[in-house]
């Protein structure tokens, strides 16, 4: 059974910092128009926050637009996507937490106008971001495709997080970034890794140039690069079927590799020292394909 979810990927220059939140109303509206087809847009990290800013007074300029999640932000985005009927990630954007403290925050508002999920950066970039981590790893379900997960930027360095995600249902990480840096060229590295060792569709979306390096794209549950940008400003689609994910898991990585069938009833738990837990084979398998709930 075929579970097609259509994408439009924003890569776009962040808005104008002090911009309206009409402003970015237009943007999405202008887009929705233009790829009418696309249930599930996506816009970079910090989408909303304007250009990169020296050190010294970006941070000023995060705190002052800092909002809680239940703030006019969140309602005017909440409208917006219930507008138009479609899934709105607007990137990622500085949130307020109850404690004062800055998060940086991926949202998702469904066709309903309603904030569906909404995760919290486990992995800052340090020492150059000034949030506090998330504690949480979040996964959301579309009706009729499939489970979403969230992984922010620098978040994909760092393996365990896909992993997670994956073991709690994903099938697709969304991954927002606002790279405007030398490294882009081993984050497309990560994304097809990630994408391979997880057997789950990757998509991450960039920053267009000048401020950023572009260079979104999508990738499939074999790691084969389906669309890619070049750094300039665009909007990627593609249809991504959900269901690719439980034929690659069946079958294997090109009919061969069937990592989550990996283990048999005989094998022992592996202690994992470094994370104070194991690999237990009666629980090395997705949330999707075990009958509990995810906790």
């Amino acid at each position: 059974m075929s579970r097609p979810l259509p994408v439009a990927l924003a890569q776009a220059a962040p808005q104008p910092i002090g911009a309206p939140a009409s402003a970015f109303a237009g943007e999405v509206e202008a887009l929705a128009a233009g790829f009418p087809q696309a249930r599930f847009v996506v816009f970079p990290e910090l989408h909303l926050h304007g250009a990169q800013a020296p050190p010294e007074q970006r941070e000023a300029e995060l705190e002052a637009s800092a909002e809680p999640l239940d703030g006019p932000r969140s309602k005017l985005l909440a409208e917006l996507a219930g507008d138009l009927g479609v899934w709105l990630l607007p990137g990622s954007v500085c949130e307020r937490g109850q404690d004062g403290a800055l998060h940086n925050t991926a949202l998702a508002f469904s066709p309903e106008g309603r904030l569906a999920a909404w995760y919290r950066k486990v992995f800052p970039w340090r020492p150059y971001e000034p949030y506090r981590p998330g504690d949480r790893f979040v996964v959301f379900d579309v009706p009729g495709a499939g489970r979403v997960g969230f992984a922010i930027c620098y978040d994909v360095w760092f393996p365990e997080v896909a992993r997670q995600l994956a073991w709690m249902g994903a099938e697709v990480i969304v991954n927002p970034v606002m790279t405007t840096t030398a490294d882009r060229a081993q984050e497309l590295v990560l994304a097809r890794a990630n994408a391979i060792v997880n057997q789950v569709y990757v998509i991450s979306v960039n920053t267009a140039a000048p401020t950023g390096t572009g260079r979104s794209l999508v990738v499939d549950p074999e790691g084969r690069v389906r669309v890619e940008a070049g750094e300039a400003a665009t909007v990627l689609t593609d249809v991504v079927d959900l269901d690719d994910v439980t034929r690659v898991r069946r079958y294997g990585t090109a009919g061969l590799n069937r990592m989550w069938d990996q283990f048999t009833d005989a094998d022992q738990p592996i202690e994992l020292p470094v994370y104070q837990g194991r690999i237990d084979p009666s629980r090395w398998n997705p949330a999707g394909d075990r009958p509990e709930e995810v906790p």
